[in-house]
């Protein structure tokens, strides 16, 4: 079978992108450099970039580690993190590379023990996707800059609970937390946000506060 796709050029596929992705062969069926770059299948479409700077990793980095400080103060904090691991959307054929997830203490038993390559929605708790100035209308709602569905769309309909996203853009520069996922249509039905330098309450079942006080925008371009 020879499925057409488009990333910056047409090229014959052998198969569909999503069995390459899953097979981990897509990102050599394209040439794409093995250094950092990503390869996600976002509502169908291939979507190439490169990898985060710096401040975007401190940014993870933060969150991460008040989890664990969490877990540190006490040992039957139930929650686990892991970076930039590969989510298998299986009930809409996509697949993303969050910037954290954050999962159960048993379902992180669960994949270790399985040796997953790649986790599915339900084993996880909270998705977090920091902006850079090319991925930041995958990332948010579809808006002008994407008209197709975009990972929140994505993450809503395979029914993730919490969706963090952080967005760099100088003209956002906030936090958003969205719940209350729509399995029907594709939409986090609430949201509660934060300027950069406030406080992230994440409600339960998390009760964590994390500080944002040293967060940047991205610099203009």
């Amino acid at each position: 079978m020879s499925i057409l796709a488009t990333v910056h050029h047409h090229r014959e596929l052998p198969d569909t992108p999503y069995n390459l992705w899953l097979q981990d062969e897509l990102a050599d069926v394209l040439d794409l450099p093995h250094d950092g770059t990503r390869v996600e299948l976002i509502g169908g479409e291939i979507v190439v970039s490169p990898g985060p700077d710096y401040a975007h990793n401190v940014i993870v980095r933060t969150i991460n580690e008040e989890f664990l400080a969490a877990k540190l103060r006490d040992p039957a904090f139930p929650w686990r993190c892991v970076q930039t691991q590969d989510l298998n959307l299986s009930d809409i054929h996509d697949g993303y590379i969050p910037d954290l997830c954050v999962l159960s203490n048993d379902n992180d038993r669960r994949a270790m023990t399985a040796q997953l390559k790649k986790v599915l929605p339900e084993h996880l708790e909270l998705v977090l996707e920091v902006t850079s100035p090319s991925t930041a209308p995958d990332d948010r709602r579809p808006g002008m800059r994407r008209g197709g569905p975009s990972k929140w769309n994505g993450y809503a309909r395979v029914g993730i609970p919490f969706y963090l996203l952080v967005d760099r853009d100088p003209k956002e520069a906030r936090t958003t937390l969205f719940t209350e996922p729509d399995t029907a249509t594709g939409e986090y039905r609430a949201a509660v946000s934060w300027e950069f330098g406030e406080p992230v309450k994440l409600p339960d079942p998390f009760g964590l506060e994390i500080p944002t006080d040293e967060w940047e925008p991205w610099q203009r371009i």
